[in-house]
């Protein structure tokens, strides 16, 4: 039976954006005073949340809310208690609980207590109103009374494959799905408003991305559909964005329960279960009150073959944000990968090489302790004694880490390759294609392709190198397109989300394209290889753009489809990273392509890429 007793409390808060960010609106967080929650209006919570994504009650003062608290946050800056309505109505669209907010202040309710709440309803977005993101439905400024305790908490609705519907989103032609009624039969993301604040749970959940530094993780609540090779989930379409990802944090104290280390293809056995949230790193997360237990299902670090004494092998690695700041590990960690997990490729394209002081911002651009520390490392690994080749940026031009100065760079193995150094090649400087004992070579080598092109703004250019293997000139072009930064997540309030930093890797991908076809041009047989962080999907318009005319092929559209993956993001395993090869390279059993996964799919990462390897045999 529920105890019989009565607490009153009072609290003023502010918006969470206020307490997370001084940029955005803020309000005044005031110390609590006693009171009581004003009497019943009869307004219930699924009256509040109606049955589109805003309620038709924000911005109005509610009074004397029945509901059973279900669950409570009482630390961070994000305080509060979620309570849900134990009497729903029938109406699948309307949500039956609330979050009430308490900014920085624990409240003191527990779950099981039955409350009266009075506050003023807003509408909070998560990063701001220009971020995009769905709003949650909120109580702020609350008074509440503790009517009884102990009381049984509402059953939570389970996420699976029949409760979750396959398509994902309505589409509002790029426009906001807020005022559009809610479907929740018919559109996941509907489904999951319909639940915003309920107690939800998951069971026998497999892991869909590991564990991050602040202790979550994503999960499918539907085990069959596009799982990958090795446990993941793949996003292989704009389509098909798979609607049952949920990522799942904790509101139990680590103290009692320290929040699982898990890798992708693990699964949290049992029952997880708790409000389900919505944030700005991940749209819905289940607020976990109760966590299943960790089955670790034995996800191992890949190694590829060491390449043959005939074919050349060329990998590709983002060493994110590599400099001497970073701990002396993080260099070894990387040099034993690629010594080990990638057998010694005899050039690889680096990305993400920062400058010789990190991100100290006082006009250093060269990179050469760095590249010599990750060297040095390799050697140290039982590597080769590899040499590198770049090119120092223009201070403050080519995006990544502000003091960064970020970099593609070339590392090689003289005792399999030879470099040919061309002078000439520079920061500012284009490199062209010339013609040499009738074949094709660079004016400059190593040279960057057109740096001042708008098409590079803020962004890293191409480093173009000529390389010659067995007595065959093969070119290397080493990229790193323009990140997604700004994009309009897949759960975004407008639908279908936009994708505004694709149109500049468009024309990235169209200035790599029509210089392969310069090089093509003066020899239609030349080998060209165009590798490195593209950061886009092996469907997207720029892969397009950049294998346009079929000068180049995408290594990964050879891969059978359950590996074609690289980067995990949100619980989408997904195609980052490309090793892209001209007509004259490929053919029956020439190349030989593997992506390597030693990082992606793993709480314990050297970098959050995977790198790849491509073997070619002349």
């Amino acid at each position: 039976m529920p105890s019989s007793r009565r607490r009153t409390t009072r609290r003023s808060a502010v918006t969470l954006a206020a307490l997370v960010t001084g940029a955005l609106a803020a309000g005044l967080l005031t110390a609590p005073t006693a009171g009581a929650a004003a009497d019943d209006d009869g307004v219930r919570i699924h009256d509040i949340q109606g049955t589109t994504r805003l309620s038709p009650y924000a911005g109005k003062q509610v009074a004397g809310v029945p509901g059973v608290v279900t669950a409570v946050r009482g630390f961070g800056s994000a305080r509060g208690f979620w309570f849900q309505d134990p009497d729903p109505d029938k109406d699948p669209a309307t949500s039956e609980a609330l979050f009430v907010f308490t900014g920085s202040t624990s409240p003191d309710v527990r779950p099981g207590d039955a409350v009266l709440v009075s506050g003023t309803v807003k509408e909070y977005y998560p990063g701001g109103e220009n971020a995009g993101l769905q709003s949650v439905t909120q109580l702020t400024g609350a008074q509440w009374t503790v009517r009884s305790s102990g009381n049984a908490l509402p059953a939570a609705v389970e996420l699976n494959a029949r409760t979750l519907p396959f398509r994902y989103a309505p589409d509002a032609h790029g426009g906001s799905v807020e005022k559009l009624p809610l479907r929740p039969d018919r559109y996941a993301l509907d489904r999951f408003e319909s639940l915003e604040g309920m107690r939800v749970s998951v069971r026998n959940a497999p892991v869909a991305q590991a564990t991050s530094q602040y202790h979550d993780l994503w999960v499918t609540a539907d085990a069959r559909h596009d799982r990958t090779a090795r446990g993941g989930v793949l996003y292989g379409a704009y389509a098909d964005p798979n609607a049952a990802r949920v990522k799942v944090a904790s509101l139990i104290p680590f103290a009692e329960r320290p929040f699982p280390v898990a890798n992708v293809g693990d699964e949290l056995t049992g029952v997880t279960a708790g409000p389900l949230d919505y944030d700005n790193h991940g749209g819905y997360t289940l607020q976990a009150t109760e966590l299943g237990s960790l089955t670790d299902r034995g996800l191992k670090r890949e190694t590829t073959r060491k390449q043959r004494r005939s074919e050349l092998a060329v990998a590709t690695y983002n060493v994110e944000n590599l400099s001497p700041k970073n701990p002396q590990a993080k260099f070894d960690r990387l040099a034993s990968a690629l010594v080990t997990n990638l057998a010694s490729p005899d050039i690889v394209a680096l990305e993400e090489v920062q400058d010789d002081n990190g991100t100290g911002n006082d006009g250093t651009v060269d990179a050469g302790v760095t590249l010599k520390k990750l060297t040095d490392a390799i050697a140290a690994a039982g590597g080769p004694a590899y040499q590198w080749r770049q090119i120092n940026p223009v201070d403050g031009r080519d995006g990544g880490q502000p003091g960064g100065n970020i970099r593609t760079a070339f590392l090689f193995n003289p005792a399999r390759v030879s470099f040919t150094d061309t002078a000439g090649g520079d920061s500012t400087t284009p490199v062209t294609v010339v013609r040499d004992g009738g074949r094709a070579a660079l004016s400059a080598s190593p040279g960057r392709i057109d740096p001042a092109n708008e098409a590079w703004q803020n962004s890293r250019k191409p480093l173009a190198g000529q390389f010659t293997f067995r007595g065959k000139r093969v070119f290397v072009i080493a990229n790193h397109f323009n990140s997604k930064g700004g994009d309009q997540g897949l759960d975004s309030r407008f639908q279908a989300p936009s994708r505004t930093s694709e149109v500049q890797r468009g024309k990235q991908a169209k200035v790599v394209n029509a210089f392969v076809k310069q090089l093509l041009a003066a020899d239609r047989k030349a080998n060209v290889i165009v590798a490195g962080d593209l950061n886009d999907y092996q469907f997207s318009p720029a892969l397009s753009a950049l294998t346009a005319g079929r000068v180049l092929t995408d290594q990964v559209n050879l891969l059978p489809v359950k590996e074609r993956y690289g980067y995990v993001f949100q619980g989408n395993s997904q195609v980052l990273d490309h090793i892209l090869t001209s007509p004259a390279m490929n053919g029956r059993k020439r190349t030989d392509y593997d992506i390597v996964h030693i990082n992606a799919e793993f709480a314990d990462q050297a970098s959050d890429h995977d790198p790849q390897v491509l073997r070619w045999k002349p």
